[in-house]
């Protein structure tokens, strides 16, 4: 392998912590379906050893890497196109994870915001997994060379970190070994946010189930859900900028844009000027048309998950078949004997 050839690669992965929702679908999922067949071998990890990193009931783990994977495969990724595996059955990751947690530097580690929201205030209780999470991420990219990341805005400084650790490798090592991943952000709906509060990002730690549409609700659910969604009494403007304030109704449009494929101002163009008593049924239609067959193939594929684990054990196969060799060089750089 040549330490400088990078083959363009695309790497992504989802934890499986349940209940998947409308931001997972437009912020990732459809996303990942609609680049498949652009020609360029594709990864989708369900990333379950993050999971881990706080407390999981076994069971309810299990069930929802299962249910993870059925999402994927029902939001159109095809197992035979895209790689389709869960993190646990590739120890390549953790194996290249430890050379990185050699790598990165403590001081790296405690600028991550993201640790610092999920620890809180109680930082010293929390799990060392979750201090390390970062260089474990890297090592999910790094393992297969990927050269793209799909990733959601808030995850966009843990790619930076992941071009550090590769730079300070190949620095270190004299190579040119990994590659620089670029994150890939697009869409018109890469960050959807609450039906209840504008201001938030939707999520399934939200008490509120009518904050989120979940990708297991059914057609009726679904369409109470956006007429019931918090606006302001204004109708929608004629343009985006009309738009600024307004975060209710923003995220509506960018929720509509995401589900029929349009930009924010294809959608201002032709719904500009409605009362949210006419633009919230339309859109409570179109998240119906896209959404209840989801949520109805998921149901399908979760009632024989002897199939799903058959599918992910291929993947994960065919994932190592690529990880291996580069784990390997990768020993074989640092000065381990015997690979």
């Amino acid at each position: 392998m040549s330490d400088a050839a990078f083959t363009p690669r695309v790497f992504s992965g989802i934890q499986p912590s349940g209940d998947l929702h409308l931001g997972n679908y437009l912020g990732a999922l459809k996303r990942f379906a609609e680049a498949q067949d652009k020609g360029v071998q594709s990864l989708y990890c369900m990333v379950d050893l993050h999971a881990i990193t706080v407390w999981q009931e076994p069971e309810k783990l299990r069930h929802a890497t299962r249910e993870l994977t059925a999402g994927f495969i029902a939001s159109g990724l095809d197992p035979e196109k895209s790689i389709l595996f869960n993190q646990s059955q590739v120890p390549e990751h953790t194996q290249l994870a430890w050379i990185f947690n050699c790598v990165a530097r403590m001081g790296w580690m405690k600028r991550m915001t993201q640790f610092k929201d999920k620890a809180g205030k109680n930082a010293e209780n929390a799990s060392l997994g979750l201090f390390g999470y970062p260089a474990l991420m890297a090592a999910d990219i790094l393992i297969y060379h990927a050269t793209h990341v799909p990733v959601g805005e808030d995850q966009k400084q843990h790619i930076e970190l992941t071009r550090d650790i590769a730079a300070k490798f190949n620095h270190d090592y004299g190579v040119e070994f990994f590659p620089m991943a670029e994150p890939v952000i697009e869409g018109a709906a890469t960050r959807v946010m609450s039906l209840r509060d504008g201001s938030k990002k939707m999520s399934k730690s939200d008490p509120s189930d009518m904050s989120r549409i979940n990708m297991t609700d059914d057609a009726d659910t679904i369409s109470k859900k956006i007429r019931k969604a918090k606006t302001d009494p204004e109708p929608l403007p004629m343009g985006l900028d009309g738009l600024e304030g307004r975060p209710e109704a923003r995220n509506l449009v960018n929720i509509y844009a995401g589900l029929a494929g349009m930009s924010a101002e294809e959608v201002m163009r032709e719904m500009g000027g409605k009362p949210f008593s006419e633009f919230k049924p339309i859109l409570a239609d179109l998240a119906v048309a896209r959404m209840a067959p989801i949520s109805e193939e998921m149901g399908r594929l979760m009632q024989d998950v002897g199939e799903i684990d058959a599918i992910l054990a291929r993947g994960s196969e065919r994932a190592r078949d690529i990880a291996a060799p580069i784990l390997a060089r990768t020993y074989e750089i640092v000065g381990m004997v015997g690979r």
